[in-house]
């Protein structure tokens, strides 16, 4: 796979997921203007998170039944549609029919995934996840600072409508990059695909403890980025929609913990990689914790969240690549799954801690959260 190649699937990739992400910095615009009340908005994200675990039971495993190509360029064109539906949407009901098949949809991104895994050699196999990889990383973190700067430039519905446009572009873009990439397929019925799901986590040891792990760190991921809007939004600071997008540029250094966490595991180095990851990411709620007092602290604490969040990714999905090559795609749907409970479940949680605890409640679980996340890859660094 050359790295032209690469590339292009790392920038698909970003910006489908970048579609996930566009409300976190908009809670508040989509409060006011559809009259949700700041302790429950949270409720976007988690329709977004449930509706992308349910498209990566159902949507994902496809690539090891169909071809992977076409399937790829089909869910990108329904999901420039259903961004059009959220950009013009009248009410909330609207507005949650759109955001739930953006999320059902987004779940292209693992689908370009587990396509460059199947296209990559293996002694290299770990770089290009990186590689791809990283585009996720920046595509999360850019979408806020994107979508902060087109809503105070022209408005929030106008980040979905522009969203679809770039959409549209890599569309076409992937029909014509994307190879003509024949693999063995399976032979067996679509609910027997999704029954084989399960069989994976009863028979890779792998798979189930690092699903576990992005359950953990995404939840811990979420925590901060879905309520991080609320202080930042209010006074003292009471900042733009421009200026807290921002704050996602501090995280882009996320991408070269994805990219050198891939070369890492790459040269079995995988575990080590993780507890590094787990032991940062617990440490980076002391600085988060002081942002009513300094916004420097702040971008301190999202410096090395983002890392080591992305590490323990990359490293989880490289890992998880060693095994079953036949199933690639259902492996990365098992696994980001329990990824998506994480961030469903962090995405409800921080909003409703915030109303009731303020930033220091949401700081102490994240604090939490991580720390159960290091204490179980302690328990299980062996079991591998």
């Amino acid at each position: 796979m050359s790295r032209n190649v690469a590339l292009v699937f790392a920038i698909a990739c970003g910006l489908a997921v970048a579609n996930i992400y566009y409300a976190q910095p908009l809670l508040d615009a989509l409060s006011s203007e559809f009259g949700i009340t700041q302790s429950s908005i949270g409720i976007v994200i988690t329709i977004t998170q449930v509706c992308y675990a349910l498209g990566l039971l159902l949507l994902v495993p496809l690539g090891d039944f169909f071809n992977r190509r076409r399937l790829i360029v089909i869910q990108m064109i329904l999901s420039v549609l259903a961004l059009i539906v959220v950009g013009t949407a009248p009410n909330s009901t609207v507005l949650f029919i759109g955001i739930a098949t953006v999320g059902l949809l987004a779940v292209v991104t693992q689908a370009l995934v587990a396509f460059a895994a199947a296209l990559s050699a293996s002694s290299d196999r770990g770089r290009i996840v990186g590689l791809v990889t990283s585009g996720i990383v920046i595509g999360i973190l850019l979408a806020r600072t994107f979508a902060g700067v087109l809503t105070d430039l022209a408005g929030w519905r106008y980040v979905y409508l522009v969203s679809a446009v770039f959409t549209l572009i890599m569309a076409g873009i992937l029909f014509r990059v994307l190879p003509h990439y024949d693999h063995k397929r399976e032979s067996f019925s679509y609910i027997s695909l999704l029954r084989s799901i399960l069989m994976l986590f009863v028979q890779e040891r792998i798979l189930r403890i690092r699903a576990v792990l992005a359950l953990m760190i995404f939840t811990a991921f979420s925590i901060l980025w879905t309520s991080l809007v609320l202080p930042l939004s209010a006074p003292p600071y009471s900042l733009s929609h421009t200026a807290i997008g921002a704050f996602g540029l501090a995280g882009v250094t996320g991408a070269l913990a994805a990219a050198r966490a891939g070369r890492l595991a790459d040269r079995g180095l995988g575990q080590r990689t993780t507890g590094v990851a787990l032991i940062l990411l617990l440490v980076s709620w002391l600085p988060i914790s002081y942002t009513n007092h300094s916004l420097l602290a702040l971008i301190v604490g999202i410096v090395l969240l983002d890392l080591a969040v992305q590490a323990v990714h990359v490293t989880n999905q490289s890992m998880i690549f060693t095994v079953r090559p036949e199933a690639r795609s259902r492996l990365t749907a098992g696994y980001m799954i329990f990824y998506s409970i994480g961030s469903a479940t962090g995405s409800i949680a921080s909003t409703s801690i915030y109303e009731h605890f303020g930033w220091n409640g949401v700081c102490l679980l994240g604090a939490m959260v991580s720390t159960v996340a290091l204490l179980f890859w302690s328990l299980t660094r062996h079991l591998h």
